[in-house]
């Protein structure tokens, strides 16, 4: 004779396991667009803060921008909560280029 099993379990066997797409592309979404921020922000920082040449600062800038922007895409994927991942890296990109801003004539020196 064969058993039937309860609805419940029926129920439980039809639930989807990872993540709803719309949340998987929001923090795609994050990766891209606010971690190129974040990059774009620390590369204007960086032509700032860095105490070499203006060529060099502008090349080191450019060729570390990369390595913030994968830190960045990482974070959007391990962060907490999608939001938490978008508002922490437009927050760290536009407090950076707000510094860059600021004192931009400094960044003119040569």
């Amino acid at each position: 004779m064969r058993s039937v099993a309860p609805p419940q379990a029926a129920a439980a066997r039809k639930t989807r396991r990872g993540v709803h797409p719309w949340i998987a592309a929001a923090r795609v979404l994050a990766a891209l667009v606010a971690g190129y921020w974040v990059a774009w922000g620390s590369t204007a920082f960086l032509t700032l803060a860095l105490p070499m040449s203006r060529p060099n600062r502008v090349i080191t800038a450019s060729l570390l921008c990369f390595a913030v922007w994968a830190a960045a895409a990482m974070y959007a994927f391990a962060a907490r909560g999608t939001w938490r991942a978008w508002w922490v890296l437009l927050a760290i990109g536009g407090v950076l280029y707000a510094i860059a801003l600021a004192f931009g004539e400094q960044a003119m020196r040569p």
